[in-house]
């Protein structure tokens, strides 16, 4: 609950008194975002959040010592448990990093036999792929954003980068395995993920600053996520793209709308184009959210002129960024007009986009064909428009 408080904490609620809630436990920084209990001992056994790596409050000294044994076994991985036998004695235990999937083993508490079960990917080495460092920046207005800077092996300074605004808006990213963002890393570019206001995870002012800030504040900050990485030496401020899907890609757009001397190549993946014919295509199960939309998006009657301003189809004469798009046309909820009104404006201008339309898909490439070439499609463009 984050009921009268900013972070979301673990409280105690008695039904007969539902307004009097007692903390049993809350993080200083980031929202708790689970809790496990165990059904045998009956106990609490810990809670769950995510800071710039996952992490965990533990309520029981025998799920600690577990954990710590387990993490001295496997050093070098973040560890979870995934599943275990009624009586608790043996356990599925999965393990990952920033460089690798991981893997599953099983774990017999009374033999302390640890037993591996397999690799999710073995046919992608671990020493290959790229680290994900976490971040964090200033935005204009003095809000701390946290992010993950990906850069390519052994390359530090002057690289072409690719800007990668998160989906949602309403979500986050965290520290993990990101086949995108290892694809790219592959292909010698620094990626930059910035969780930007709005994410979720950060308590309730920071998700509330999002609100009727599409393509205005929350734009904003990855702009400063741009000028904090040029400033850095990171990257080659010549080289800099920017790719996004669903929120993502309306970002992509918004950025090289708003500024389009910032990006040398823009990708858009499922993106929103237009938030007047956005919020006017709310598919009918949305339908009991539409309030809530309204008061964190914006009105398409009442607040016309600010989403017409924030509306990069509407305002397609500002760019000059080379554009790539890609869109499933049975998408239900960015629907496939979004795209086409964006292609559409743009070629009105003389200016020819790459247009990726998937009939068989919706809202993001599900089949392995469209996918390869999708991927295959953005790696060259950005190659074209990237090089030195």
């Amino acid at each position: 609950s984050n009921r009268g408080r900013d972070k979301g904490a673990l409280v105690l609620i008695d039904p007969a008194k539902p307004e009097a809630e007692s903390v049993v436990y809350a993080h200083p920084d980031v929202d708790v975002g689970g809790v496990s209990y165990s059904r045998l001992r009956k106990v609490l056994v810990q809670a769950s959040f995510v800071t710039d790596k996952p992490g965990q409050h533990f309520f029981d000294k025998e799920a600690r010592e577990l954990d710590a044994k387990l993490r001295a076994r496997l050093p070098g991985y973040e560890v979870i448990l995934q599943g275990a036998t009624d009586d608790e004695q043996r356990l599925i235990v999965a393990t990952y990093n920033d460089r690798t999937q991981g893997s599953r083993y099983v774990y017999d508490r009374k033999t302390d036999a640890l037993i591996k079960l397999g690799e999710i990917t073995p046919w992608l080495p671990e020493s290959r792929m790229a680290y994900m460092k976490p971040v964090q920046y200033k935005s204009r207005d003095g809000l701390t954003i946290h992010g993950y800077l990906t850069l390519p092996q052994g390359q530090s300074k002057n690289l072409p980068c690719v800007i990668n605004p998160h989906g949602g808006p309403w979500a986050r990213d965290v520290w993990g395995y990101r086949p995108e963002v290892q694809f790219l890393a592959s292909r010698g570019y620094c990626v930059l993920q910035m969780n930007f206001r709005g994410s979720t995870g950060y308590g309730r002012a920071f998700w509330e600053a999002s609100f009727n800030e599409w393509g205005l504040k929350m734009q904003d900050d990855i702009t400063d996520g741009v000028q904090w990485l040029i400033k850095q030496g990171v990257a080659d401020p010549k080289r800099v793209a920017i790719y996004g899907a669903s929120y993502g890609g309306y970002a992509t757009l918004a950025g090289i709308t708003k500024t389009p001397e910032l990006y040398a190549a823009a990708v858009d993946y499922v993106g929103v184009s237009n938030l007047l014919t956005f919020m006017n295509s709310i598919p009918p199960y949305w339908k009991p959210m539409l309030d809530q939309l309204y008061a964190m998006v914006g009105h398409p009657e009442k607040d016309k002129e600010r989403l017409s301003a924030t509306s990069p189809a509407l305002n397609a004469d500002k760019i000059k960024t080379p554009l790539f798009i890609a869109q499933g046309a049975k998408d239900p909820r960015v629907v496939k007009s979004e795209s086409d009104q964006m292609v559409e404006a743009l070629k009105k201008r003389g200016i020819e986009v790459q247009y990726m339309v998937k009939d068989n898909e919706g809202h993001g490439f599900s089949n392995e064909e469209n996918r390869f070439e999708f991927y295959e499609a953005m790696e060259k463009f950005l190659a074209q428009h990237l090089k030195k």
